[in-house]
């Protein structure tokens, strides 16, 4: 647990302080030993006193660590690597967190190779903040995060969740609705090689080994690689993601540290098809992409044309491959006896992206004409002009991509002013560069693979020898951020809390649609906005056993490059950001045998960004003016007898839409204003009560953990026309650890089961729209525009066998 020290956990499972020693007890917490910073400011009397909370919470069972003692006044939960361990070893993050009150998580793949989804009190990922060690990871344009990308379980120490009001010093631009962070495990003193291998449903194989160097001097290491792959388990396909992770401490006496970080990841996936009810009930249940290419040769005309849009849906063209690396660092250093400096400064690559499928023609001509080239893309042998009587062309790949550079820093001091008082001040600045565009490439005729899925070759080219695209984009982003929070502890049972952050950022580049050919289209754009950010929070320590706390800060969330290209090239300005209040009312007990937390929040939330369309049919981004979030987060621990843990959550979110949402088109559609009824709507993809129960064994020797989870239904668009039912699940976790055996130290065996019952659900909403195709659509489908919604769906009954050793 984290609260005043940090406690990291050590890649040869030992408990140890951090990246500093033993003797440094009074020692602030840092970001790169423990993702739970939110006591980075404690004044001298905070640790002395949590400290004596952290031994109380020592002694008891929260959760099989599936809960952890908090004292911030504010919402905030904590799963250490007790629970982490326990899981199958290929989960990522978002699969951890599922069980936190709050946070609705659902994966397509439980293998943990296929991202993840996830929401967090009706805020979707992209209004949530992100961070591993200490520095971002969310997406510099979109805030997206992509979480197969980020780490192996073995290597995770705890993850923490900001539910509504991040930390002032967070580098986030876009955090409207909370924030998520974990850090790697520390390295151990001992050397030695640490081995896990897993099996499991849908020819599931992973590796796993890390090397740990022990202490070489004042610097200790580890280093890890991974190797995964598994079928995909609807719809032709596979999986193969590749990981390697490092970390090393570098301790130069007990007040001074530096540590480095690297994750780095690569993938060549194949994507699953979100679904629509429609496509579920009519396909099947185990329906993705097409699994059978049509063969084009022999086709002409109109048959050649229907051919050639069906392959669009082939499998093998809708591929999402990518590689990535984030490099930290983490400095740690005492500049004098009341002031402590950490210094984090982080880079992160991305290249990659996903493919699909599109249609171009076959032509002669020398004019650059958009999906027209001088290839032969059917295979009859043969160049023809396609025209509108007598169509001759095929299939190609349409691959997405991104690349992207983001180096940036955040330097913050705390000065201790008295036993009573502390400060904290510094700033983060980034400039991120990004590189967006949709090209064009071949496919062979007889197969339907394209000639190569990172596209770094064989593309579709115009007359001139300009490779077609759909568009070209690029953005700069520079971020700076000073803040400030100043911790008042008058006595033994008060803390106050006020921070203040003022955020500056700007966007800069141009875009292209139809680049280089007659049709092209572009602009360009240098956008900024800034915003002082306030924080402020009341705690009560009554005893060691109860917490009662209030806390409330203002974020904002910067418009993504795609609203602001997208705005650009339409010609409108809807630039406004995104902008929270976040509230937050707690009670926390910690007992010899129960300890549980309950919270109650209210959010006003402005201007939640959706895309609408111009009257020309062109994509721009639209508002909902105003949103009100509510709800109650609240999760208990029961030392049920020795060995014996019960662990609940339970969340229930209200997200009422306030106002009507302006979708744009004007007159375009049927006489249609483009006015959407959304108000006292829900929103999408937003669960009214979510729980989770959890019952587990441990006596250190045997373990098992039965969990169960109960979501309600969801809306799939704004004007809630068009829900999904709610389901429940059952996973099951048991495993034994063995005495060494000789030079194999430490061997277990697990067994993870998801899904027990092998229950059928639609498990998220991939793609909300503004009004559904459903029968309770039909008379506003007549004069508004409406589109069906697209799921993800509950894998069916899967298992994960993993044996793990060590080797000293």
């Amino acid at each position: 647990m984290s609260v005043g020290v940090a406690m990291a956990q050590t890649a040869n499972n030992d408990q140890t302080q951090g990246s500093q020693s033993a003797a440094g007890s009074q020692q602030r917490v840092n970001a790169s030993s423990t993702s739970n910073t939110t006591t980075s400011n404690a004044t001298e009397r905070d640790v002395k006193q949590m400290s004596a909370v952290t031994v109380q919470g020592q002694s008891l069972s929260l959760g099989g660590g599936l809960m952890s003692v908090q004292t911030a006044p504010k919402a905030v939960s904590t799963i250490t690597r007790d629970a982490i361990e326990k899981a199958s070893p290929g989960s990522n993050f978002t699969q951890m967190i599922g069980t936190i009150p709050g946070v609705n998580a659902a994966t397509d793949d439980v293998t943990g190779l296929a991202n993840g989804h996830y929401s967090m009190r009706g805020y979707d990922s992209s209004d949530i903040g992100m961070t591993v060690n200490g520095a971002p990871i969310t997406d510099t344009g979109s805030y997206s995060v992509y979480a197969t990308e980020y780490g192996d379980s073995e290597n995770m120490g705890d993850i923490t969740v900001l539910q509504g009001i991040p930390d002032i010093d967070m580098p986030d631009s876009g955090a409207s609705g909370g924030h998520i962070g974990w850090a790697t495990i520390d390295p151990s003193h001992q050397g030695g090689v640490d081995f896990t291998q897993s099996i499991g449903s849908n020819d599931y194989r992973r590796t796993f080994v890390r090397l740990n160097t022990g202490d070489t001097g004042p610097v200790r290491s580890w280093i890890s690689f991974s190797d995964n792959t598994a079928n995909m388990w609807r719809g032709e396909g596979d999986l193969r993601v590749t990981k390697v992770d490092g970390k090393s401490v570098w301790t130069i006496d007990d007040n001074n540290s530096i540590s480095a970080s690297l994750q780095y990841s690569r993938q060549s996936n194949d994507e699953y098809a979100a679904v629509t009810k429609q496509q579920e009930e009519q396909l099947g249940y185990n329906w993705s992409y097409n699994d059978t290419w049509i063969p084009l040769n022999n086709l002409k005309g109109s048959a050649l044309k229907t051919a050639a849009t069906d392959d669009e849906n082939y499998w093998a063209l809708h591929t999402n491959p990518y590689k990535s690396y984030m490099f930290s660092m983490d400095g740690e250093f005492k500049l004098a006896d009341s002031t402590h400096l950490s210094v984090i400064p982080y880079f992160w690559y991305g290249d990659g992206g996903g493919g699909g499928g599109g249609v171009a023609q076959e032509s002669t001509s020398l004019i650059n004409k958009y999906l027209y080239a001088n290839v032969d893309l059917n295979g009859d042998g043969q160049i023809t002009n396609s025209t509108k009587t007598n169509f001759s062309g095929g299939t190609v790949y349409a691959y997405s991509s991104a690349l992207t550079y983001r180096p940036g820093v955040i330097i913050k001091a705390n000065t201790d002013l008295g036993m009573d008082n502390s400060l904290e001040y510094g700033f983060w600045y980034e400039r991120s560069r990004k590189s967006q565009a949709e090209d064009y490439g071949l496919v062979n005729p007889f197969t339907g693979q394209p000639d190569d899925i990172w596209l770094n070759s064989s593309y579709l080219l115009y007359p001139g020898g300009q490779i077609e695209q759909y568009y070209d984009e690029y953005t700069t982003t520079e971020l700076k951020k000073g803040f400030v929070t100043d911790n008042w502890t008058p006595n033994d049972y008060w803390t106050f809390q006020a921070g203040l952050a003022y955020l500056y950022a700007t966007r800069t580049g141009f875009a292209f649609d139809y680049p280089n050919s007659t049709t092209q289209t572009s602009t360009n754009f240098n956008n900024n906005w800034h915003r002082i950010l306030p924080a402020v929070g009341v705690k009560y320590q009554l005893d060691e056993r109860n917490q009662f706390y209030i806390g409330s800060g203002k974020t904002f969330r910067v418009p993504s490059n795609t609203a602001i290209l997208l705005d650009s090239l339409a010609g409108v300005n809807n630039g406004a950001p995104e902008m929270t209040w976040n509230t937050d009312l707690g009670y926390r007990y910690y007992g010899d045998t129960i300890s549980g937390s309950a919270d109650v929040y209210h959010s006003n939330y402005f201007n939640k960004q959706e895309v609408g369309y111009t009257e020309q049919g062109s994509e721009f981004y639209t508002t909902i003016p105003h949103m009100d979030m509510r709800g109650f987060n609240g999760e208990l621990s029961w030392k049920l007898a020795q060995n014996w843990t019960v662990y609940s959550s339970y969340t229930y979110t209200e997200a009422t839409i306030r106002g009507n949402l302006d979708g744009g088109l004007g007159n375009a559609y049927d006489g249609g204003n483009g006015i959407y009824p959304t108000n006292g709507k829900t929103m999408p993809d937003t669960a009214r009560n979510i729980g989770n129960l959890s019952l587990g064994y441990d006596d250190s020797r045997i373990w098992a953990t039965l969990n169960g989870r109960v979501t309600s239904s969801l809306y799939g668009d704004y004007a809630n026309t068009e829900s999904v039912g709610g389901f429940t699940t059952f996973n099951f976790s048991a495993g034994y650890r063995f005495g060494d055996w000789g030079w194999m130290k430490k061997p277990y065996i697990k067994l993870n089961v998801t899904n027990l019952t092998d229950h059928e659900a639609y498990s998220y909403v991939y793609s909300a729209t503004l009004l559904s195709k459903s029968t309770d659509a039909t008379a506003l489908a007549k004069y508004l525009y409406a589109s069906a919604p697209e799921y993800g769906l509950l894998e069916p009954r899967a298992f994960v066998l993993t044996f793990g050793t060590s080797f000293q």
